[in-house]
């Protein structure tokens, strides 16, 4: 969805695609979470040399999986760099063709720093079969999402799988692939915690209608308490998601004339994505208690799109 048109990918507008990834992330949260941040590594072909790009995104079964934290080492060896390190929760691991990562540059042994004299990270695409998979998911929701570990021992890939995640370095030339990371991070990891919780209320609903009030015997859906905590939950979450997706849909805007999202916008947008992603966790935290013990068996849709965003929402975007 994500991947330059030149290198045989969708290229699709951004605010579509965030649309259709909580729509998915509705139906069901690992699928979504997959789908999400696996369309987002797909979005670094866009930074990549456009020759490698084509060739990774035409690939059979193409899907690129990775993580952000810098936790490995990439140390100059010639015309490309050894990488040796271990890499935590890459959604999609084992349909995974490419792996993407953050290594700290070394050369000779020795941190290379920046002008600030903090190591100095790059991000690179590394194909599959210089990866071991570490089968470390043993989360309680997101089960089908695979967020496995995995690691590289000493694998040599050519300079050009390094890439930087910067408008400034973009080689593809669609207005993509210059709308800022973080941004892009925030409101797609978001409206999976919409969809999720949008599919919450609607099973819990379903769940109070079933249930009577122990002492009075009137059904519980039309106690006052419940109704309004009904009501509230699904508002506030329009609300942030209205206010979420009209800064994001302005951004784009800006982006596809030609111009640049402003400091101020790209906190707009991200204070938007965390304010939609609150209003998730309280309607979902809200209604839980009225709904039984229906929806703490681990066999019923409801407990596990419960499981599901109490693990999304753990992703360390969402601290404030």
């Amino acid at each position: 969805m994500l991947a330059p048109k030149n290198a045989g990918g969708m290229e699709l507008p951004l605010a579509e695609v965030v649309r259709l990834e909580e729509d998915i992330a509705a139906a069901d949260g690992s699928m979504g979470w997959v789908v999400t941040l696996c369309a987002g590594a797909g979005w670094f072909a866009g930074f990549l040399p456009p020759g490698l790009a084509r060739d990774i995104i035409s690939s059979k079964r193409v899907c690129l999986a990775g993580s952000g934290a810098p936790t490995g080492h990439a140390d100059r060896e010639g015309d490309g760099y050894r990488i040796t390190g271990r890499w935590d929760y890459a959604s999609g691991a084992p349909m995974a063709s490419h792996f993407t990562l953050n290594a700290i540059l070394r050369e000779n042994g020795q941190m290379l720093l920046d002008d600030e004299g903090k190591p100095r990270i790059k991000a690179f695409v590394v194909p599959a079969v210089h990866v071991t998979i570490l089968k470390t998911w043993h989360s309680m929701g997101m089960r089908g999402s695979a967020s496995h570990s995995y690691s590289i021992d000493g694998a040599w890939v050519p300079a050009s799988h390094g890439f930087s995640i910067d408008a400034a370095h973009a080689t593809a030339p669609g207005p993509l692939y210059r709308f800022p990371f973080y941004p892009l991070a925030y409101i797609t990891l978001a409206a999976n915690l919409a969809g999720m919780a949008r599919h919450f209320i609607q099973l819990a609903q379903e769940s109070i209608v079933r249930r009577k009030h122990m002492m009075t015997g009137q059904p519980l859906i039309e106690h006052p308490e419940v109704e309004r905590l009904l009501s509230e939950a699904s508002t506030r979450l329009a609300q942030t998601r209205q206010q979420a997706y009209a800064r994001l849909d302005a951004a784009w805007a800006t982006v596809a004339a030609g111009g640049e999202v402003g400091a101020g916008d790209i906190t707009a947008l991200q204070e938007a994505s965390l304010a939609m992603a609150a209003a998730a966790r309280a309607a979902i935290d809200g209604l839980y208690p009225y709904c039984g013990l229906y929806a703490a068996n681990v066999q019923t849709p409801i407990n596990r799109v419960w499981r599901d965003f109490h693990t999304a929402s753990q992703h360390s975007l969402f601290l404030r």
